[in-house]
């Protein structure tokens, strides 16, 4: 079987975790490196629990970091919300890899250069990576599969402000970068599609339980923090886990019900700074054209709007049994 090639860029807390593990176990994908961002976690938190699952998994995929900071804004992480150690306060031992010598930047503009749309890129944490390697050689642009993005929202609400999701918010001149670099296939999932009947449930996770794995224990073990902030802060019924549903739709797009392309413009100032404005109606496009920020614009970025909730959640539990 000829393997889909990936290369995941993360800022590894416990939901980027199990995205990265359900990758790494999908039986017709390899994950070539993994990058590591400034985002939930200081990067070398975010490394050490990228190595830690990795090695979880039995595999030695090479763990290279990267930005340690936002290209303007101020560093932020989200302790908070993972806990300390990003999973959940588990305190899992010490990877027995080191991470890799050299730059995830350096790391991602020869990869995608020497192997031209060969390899999908699937982003878990702020686009801060991403968008140095394009500044770096704007050239890799067009080197790259297909670009899965876990962040923003598509005209629905914000998760660390009002207006916009975490990932969008921590470096949004890197998502605008991104956004903006003319890639055909840039899919973006907002942080909404983990919400409702996609969250896991007290019996799922009570089912995931009954796998008795270690991948299945990990899964739940490592978001029980997680799940304190989804229910208590967000007010979720379950568990909502954004970044392995953005890996879900990597792996397998059957579980996208509704996706269509748009005009999205990530707000740079002002209150609602980091969020994705999605031009759902395409009124951009159209006369009038009296706005000077929506005229004459064009297509930019694929929008989830709706997945089939039961699939979603099958592709995680066939990675974990």
């Amino acid at each position: 079987m000829e393997k889909r090639k990936f290369i995941i860029d993360t800022d590894t807390a416990s939901d980027d975790a199990v995205a990265l593990l359900m990758a790494l176990e999908w039986e017709d994908v390899e994950v070539e490196a993994v990058t590591i961002v400034s985002g939930n976690m200081p990067v070398e938190q975010g490394s050490i629990n990228a190595r830690y699952t990795i090695e979880l998994c039995g595999k030695s995929t090479p763990v290279y970091v990267g930005a340690d900071k936002p290209l303007e804004k101020k560093r932020e992480h989200a302790d908070w919300f993972h806990g300390p150690d990003g999973m959940g306060g588990m305190n899992y031992p010490e990877p027995k890899e080191e991470a890799q010598k050299g730059s995830a930047i350096d790391v991602l503009v020869e990869s995608f250069k020497e192997r031209p749309g060969e390899i999908t890129l699937v982003t878990l944490g702020p686009l801060t990576n991403i968008a140095l390697a394009i500044n770096k050689d704007p050239s890799i642009v067009s080197c790259i599969k297909k670009i899965v993005v876990m962040g923003g929202s598509s005209c629905s609400v914000g998760n660390v402000t009002p207006a916009a999701e975490y990932n969008i918010w921590c470096d949004p001149e890197a998502a605008d970068i991104v956004f903006n670099s003319g890639h055909p296939d840039i899919t973006m999932v907002g942080w909404e599609l983990c919400r409702g009947n996609a969250n896991i449930t007290e019996d799922e996770m009570e089912y995931v339980y009954s796998f008795k794995t270690s991948k299945g224990d990990f899964t739940i073990d490592c978001n029980k923090h997680a799940l304190e902030s989804s229910q208590n802060w967000l007010g979720d019924p379950g568990l909502g886990l954004p970044d392995p549903v953005a890996m879900s739709v990597a792996l397998d797009d059957s579980v996208v019900l509704k996706q269509s392309r748009h005009n999205v413009k990530v707000v740079l100032d002002g209150p609602s700074r980091g969020m994705t404005i999605v031009d759902q109606l395409h009124v951009g496009e159209n006369e009038p054209n009296i706005d000077e920020h929506w005229s004459n614009t064009t297509r930019n970025i694929n929008i989830c709007w709706e997945l089939d909730s039961n699939k979603w959640k099958e592709v995680l539990y066939s990675t974990l049994k």
